[in-house]
């Protein structure tokens, strides 16, 4: 029967009995042994001079014995000239178990414990594994765990190892608080760290447990923080954590010295390098004489102008920065310091840990290799880089020393981890409806660096299929290749009587000009065609048109059979309404419906200018995107498209962000051809919020007498401005993410060009027939609104809210106060 086995470990004694002569190794009896082999017990005492066995030779031998880890216990003793070694052997592991364990796998408790199946039991081994066990589970937030060894006995001297482990609930943080924080607001720095309090959505996220390698990181961040916006002696003295039994959650607190804030007085240039002007490395520097001191500027000025001197043939060249402070008034005299240094070659790359990722994928982040003069500046740039693929768990870039003494050996350490997304994402809009996608994407395609996403969605509105691939490195050079062919449909809305179906296939390229200047360069071809229900598109005022019944419009009723008059109720005609009786889409609509699917094939390029300090979540910085398309090369459309926006924030008082925001564009034909309206810009809320989509701008105004406005026509010229201010709720806590915001907004919309009649229908503005063509407004009034957001950095993906009120608007604009957004991913 099985019997449970107390832990208990006797150790090793010498029991002298009475004196004895000197022994030798052969007078060694051993005693006890079933799987180890006499002779192997036996080597442990070596005898010395003389082939004696001396006192201290035998204590060497029983601790070395003990050591091993084979034997629960050994004992010595010495009598008649004999050594009698009796020893009681450790049984052998038969199974390794888990109990209890649901959070954590069988397999990854295997993997981290020492104690194997069919090797031997070491019960201090035993311990450590189960602690090794409840390191993993506070790894991910579980401090109330326990784990207990259990030893069951089994025949033959073998044992059966059980852990039983009691996982406990998640340990959160309940509290994160800063002391020392006079300049920076403890809500900005929680924005800032990793580490979050525990909310009533903490479920859906896992940033609030607790993690004292975030912890540390946190403090690294803090310190980045400071010294980006001047504090030059900061110092983040310690994170306190302290676990509360009564909240089940540890508190946290970082205690921050921050020091005085500084700007730079100066900036000069010391070159030790006869042949180097140090003044001529003066425009690769991003550190400017009155701005606050930035320790995060002055390093990226170090690091691009040590690869400028490399470039220039200064291999061997570095560039130290120094600073010295004037206390008095508060400024830092930045001195860059370049001088020659050590002459040190790399004499190999050796890259370790990349079980998926192919070598050449990691090679080619470096600008330097084996042979190269060592350089620190672009060593670290390669390790940014490969820490920004997102392809490793961590990265870590070492130096060992080489053959010789101007040698060293570049040491990649890295670990893959999974680069594989399933998404299943949906959301919702006010304007769009429910939209739902399935997406699979992979950001490491076989290993080789390569892009992957096929996704499908379906919406209210909408239905569309896609297929994007990218390669990174095109030929070798660092300019990305990317391909998408892609499919959309759009069904009409209550804001468009029509629907279009697009299909197409777009490459592009795009390189980093600067670390904050990026250009894309683009080609697109595909065709488009509009979709249209028969009772939208069936007006004729041509009774010769064999091809069309003689359905004629309002219009053409009343000025040319003499019928019916919108405007007085009393008035009456064989014909009714005409083909208004059951709606009609706008002239345009129709006529471009009869010109069939048209191909537009285009080149375009896109300029992106970004220094925002988050992309997620900015509060710093300037975002530019300014982009034209030139529609013409081959297709059945011609015309050129430049746009532009551009995002500036700014960081207030008490956490109060400030964004202004303009945009604008302008469509121009080419050559005597005419600009469908389905390629004029369309506006909505996108440009002032209070309006619905496609609200703004030229319209369809041919049946206005009848209490109706037609399709939004579009505009060839468009402007916007809005300025916003973003403000945190500072009742309620920084991890519920709510932010609220209020505006102001003005733009407009106008010029259109498109088509005005069609002469296949009769519909053409003529003498007796002078409103038989299309009627529109096209106003350059200038719309404005004034509004309330709230936004939300929710779990389920960010979500906004917006209430706007329009303050002036053109007569036939649509209006919708109201708008939300968002979806999420899961």
């Amino acid at each position: 029967m099985a019997a449970l086995i107390v832990m208990v470990v006797s150790f090793g004694t010498i029991v002298p009995l009475a004196p004895a002569a000197a022994q030798t190794a052969a007078s060694t009896v051993v005693e006890g042994n079933r799987r180890v082999e006499v002779e192997t017990i036996r080597s442990y005492f070596k005898p010395g001079p003389g082939g004696r066995l001396d006192q201290a030779a035998i204590d060497d031998g029983l601790k070395a014995l003990i050591e091993t880890g084979l034997f629960q216990d050994v004992r010595i003793n010495q009598a008649g000239g004999r050594l009698l070694v009796t020893v009681v052997e450790n049984p052998v592991i038969g199974r390794v178990a888990f109990e209890g364990n649901k959070k954590v796998k069988d397999e990854q408790l295997s993997a981290e414990i020492q104690s194997k199946p069919r090797g031997t039991l070491s019960r201090p081994m035993v311990q450590s594994d189960a602690l090794r066990i409840a390191e993993i589970y506070r790894r991910s937030g579980r401090y109330d765990v326990s784990v207990t060894p259990e030893i069951i006995e089994q025949p033959n001297n073998r044992v059966d190892l059980i852990f039983t482990v009691s996982e406990g609930a998640k340990t959160g943080v309940r509290s994160i608080e800063f002391i020392g924080n006079n300049a920076v607001s403890s809500y900005r720095l929680k924005d800032i760290i990793k580490t979050h309090e525990s909310n009533f959505l903490s479920f859906l996220a896992s940033g609030d447990l607790y993690d004292p390698d975030r912890v540390e990181a946190d403090r690294d961040l803090i310190r980045r923080y400071y010294l980006k916006h001047g504090f030059a002696d900061v110092q983040v003295v310690a994170a306190l954590t302290e676990y509360d039994p009564e909240k089940k959650g540890f508190l946290v607190t970082f205690k921050i010295e921050e020091g005085q804030q500084y700007r730079v007085g100066s900036v000069e240039f010391q070159s030790n390098i006869a042949t180097l002007d140090g003044n001529s490395l003066r425009s690769f520097s991003r550190v400017n004489v009155g701005s606050l001191y930035n320790a995060e500027a002055l390093e990226k000025s170090v690091e691009e102008m040590q690869i400028e001197t490399s470039r220039r043939g200064y291999a061997f060249a570095t560039v130290r920065p120094r600073g010295d402070r004037n206390f008095d008034a508060h400024t830092v005299s930045i001195v860059f310091a370049i001088e020659e240094g050590p002459r040190t070659y790399i004499e190999r790359i050796n890259i370790r840990g990349n079980t998926r990722t192919r070598d050449y994928v990691i090679r080619r982040e470096f600008d330097i290799s084996e042979g190269d003069a060592y350089n620190r500046a672009l060593v670290d740039r390669a390790e940014r880089r490969l820490n920004n693929l997102d392809f490793f768990k961590s990265v870590k870039i070492v130096t060992e020393p080489g053959s010789s003494s101007d040698r060293v050996i570049l040491v990649v350490d890295l670990e893959d981890k999974s680069t594989g997304d399933f998404s299943v994402s949906g959301g919702y809009s006010t304007s769009d409806g429910a939209l739902g996608e399935v997406s699979v994407s992979e950001r490491n395609f076989l290993g080789r660096g390569l892009y992957a996403k096929a996704a499908v969605g379906y919406g209210q509105y909408s239905r569309s299929a896609s297929l994007s691939f990218v390669e990174p490195y095109l030929l070798d050079y660092r300019v990305a290749l990317g391909l998408d062919v892609y499919y959309k449909q759009q069904l009409p809305t209550s804001t468009t009587s029509y629907g279009t179906t697009t299909f197409g296939f777009s490459p592009r390229l795009g390189l980093a000009l600067r670390e904050d200047l990026s250009l894309q360069l683009r080609y697109s071809i595909y065709q488009q065609k509009i979709t249209l229900t028969s009772a939208y598109n069936n007006c004729n005022n041509d009774p010769s048109n064999s091809t069309l019944a003689f359905n004629p419009t309002p219009a053409y009723i009343n000025s040319v059979l003499g019928g019916i008059d919108p405007t007085n109720a009393s008035s009456s005609s064989v014909y009714g309404y005409g083909c208004y009786g059951d709606g009609e889409s706008a002239l345009p609509v129709r006529k471009e419906l009869a010109s069939g699917a048209a191909w537009t094939s285009m080149v375009g390029y896109t300029l992106n200018y970004n220094t925002l300090d988050n992309t997620r979540n900015p509060t710093d910085g300037l975002l530019i995107d300014f982009r034209q398309d030139f529609a013409g090369v081959g297709g059945d459309v011609k015309y050129l498209k430049t746009a532009f926006d551009t995002k500036y924030y700014m960081p207030l008082v008490a956490d109060i962000v400030g964004l202004v925001h303009t945009q604008g564009g302008i469509l121009t034909s080419v050559g005597d051809s005419n600009i469908r309206m389905l390629d004029h810009f369309q506006m909505g809320p996108n440009l002032v919020r209070g309006f619905a989509s496609n609200g703004i701008g030229p319209r369809d105004i041919t049946y206005a007498a009848f209490g109706a406005t037609g399709d939004a026509l579009g505009g060839t010229k468009y402007w916007g401005a809005s300025a916003e201010l973003q403000m945190p709720f500072w009742f309620l806590p920084k991890e519920v993410g709510l932010k609220g915001s209020v505006y102001a907004d003005a733009g407009s919309l106008w010029g259109y060009q498109g088509p005005t009649s069609w002469t296949a229908t009769g519909e053409v503005n003529s003498p007796s027939c002078p409103k038989c063509g299309l009627q529109y407004d096209d106003s350059s009034l200038i719309r404005s609104s004034v509004g309330v957001g709230l936004i939300w950095a929710s779990p389920f993906g960010p979500l906004r809210f917006d209430y706007a009120v329009p303050l002036t608007k053109g007569k036939y604009d649509r209006v919708q106060q109201f708008k939300f957004g968002g979806g999420t991913s899961f």
